[in-house]
C-alpha cells in the first residue's frame, strides 16, 4: 500500500496537468510569456528553501507549466522552524516532501481576495486548506498570510508565516 501511495504521490508532481484534470501535453499550450511561479519565487527574497524542496521533489516542471495555479509558500524561516533547511531538504522523506508541498498548491489562478473570499480551497495532494479571513489564517493558526498577489505568468504566490500540515 505505501508503494501504491508513494507511486500516486509522484504521478501528482510529475503529471499534476493530467492527473487532476488539466489537458495531456501533446495539446498543451505554449507558457505564457513572463516568469513562472518558480522563476519568481528563486528571484525573490525568502523562498530559498521553498526552491530546492521543489526541485528535490521533482515538483518544478509542474510549477513551471502553463497550468494556473497558487502556491502558499511558506518563508525560509517557516521551513526552518520545521526543522527543514536548504542544506537538510535532500534528507526529508520523498513522499513527506511531495505530499507537503502539494498541499501548498491550490489549483487555478487565486489572487487575495479569492483566497479571502473561501472557507475551504482545494489542494493538488486532495486535502482542503482551511481559511479564516478575519485573521488572515490558515488551518486555524498554522500559517498566516503576511503577502499576496505576487504575480507569475502561471499563477499566483502568497507568502505564509508558517509550514501547513496536511
Amino acid at each position: 500500500m505505501k508503494q501504491t501511495r508513494r507511486s500516486l504521490l509522484r504521478s501528482i508532481g510529475a503529471g499534476t496537468a493530467v492527473a487532476v484534470g488539466g489537458v495531456g501535453a501533446a495539446s498543451a499550450k505554449p507558457p505564457r510569456e513572463g516568469d513562472t511561479i518558480v522563476k519568481v519565487a528563486t528571484e525573490a527574497d525568502g523562498f530559498n528553501v521553498l526552491v530546492a524542496a521543489v526541485q528535490e521533489a521533482g515538483l518544478a516542471d509542474t510549477l513551471s507549466g502553463n497550468r494556473q495555479l497558487t502556491v502558499f509558500g511558506p518563508t525560509d524561516d517557516a521551513f526552518n522552524e520545521a526543522g527543514i533547511t536548504v542544506d537538510n531538504v535532500g534528507e526529508a522523506d520523498d513522499e513527506f516532501l511531495a505530499d507537503v508541498l502539494t498541499y501548498h498548491v491550490a489549483p487555478g489562478e487565486r489572487d487575495a481576495a479569492s483566497v479571502l473570499d473561501s472557507e475551504k480551497i482545494p489542494t493538488l495532494n486532495g486535502a482542503l486548506i482551511d481559511v479564516n479571513a478575519d485573521d488572515l489564517m490558515l488551518n486555524d493558526g498554522q500559517a498566516e498570510i503576511i503577502q499576496t498577489n505576487i504575480g507569475a505568468s502561471n499563477g499566483f504566490i502568497h507568502v505564509i508565516d508558517g509550514v501547513l500540515m496536511p
